[in-house]
């Protein structure tokens, strides 16, 4: 029986599981999907709720309590101007997980958690375009003037 046992440890210790929380939570909100193991998914929705839950509240110690959480100002801001708008209306259940198999090599239970009305474009925020630079600008001028 699990009588007063309130949390799952993950096999970690306090300092890093509450490290691993913040920055799965600052990943989830920026993403908007993230890709984990079942056990930190099952962890982590409680977390997320609770997160969005208190941007919907508007006020100063709201948001103290939100930077304060997250360590993290764009988040923060995130979840104050876009999340908390975008689930108004719902009274909770911002997040849903969904199993994805197993993980290859250690056969870890694999799971993707993701906001319920989330933005497809948030997953290509930091996909980088090419930079162009004057090497590859003279290379693409010198291929012109040769198919010419």
């Amino acid at each position: 029986m699990r009588h007063k046992l309130g949390y799952k440890k993950l096999n970690r210790t306090s300092e890093h599981r509450k490290a691993l929380i913040k920055n799965m939570l600052n990943s989830l909100i920026k993403y908007e999907q993230i890709k984990t193991t079942l056990p930190k998914a099952k962890v982590l929705k409680p977390a997320a709720d609770k997160i969005i839950t208190l941007g919907k509240k508007d006020s100063l110690q709201n948001t103290k309590k939100l930077i304060s959480k997250l360590q993290d100002k764009n988040s923060a801001k995130k979840v104050k101007n876009t999340l908390s708008k975008r689930y108004s209306n719902r009274k909770g259940g911002y997040t849903r997980i969904i199993k994805a198999g197993f993980r290859y090599g250690d056969n870890a239970p694999v799971a993707i958690i993701e906001f319920v009305d989330r933005d497809k474009e948030a997953k290509k925020i930091d996909i980088k375009k090419p930079k162009i630079t004057e090497k590859n600008k003279t290379d693409k001028d010198n291929e012109k003037k040769v198919s010419a």
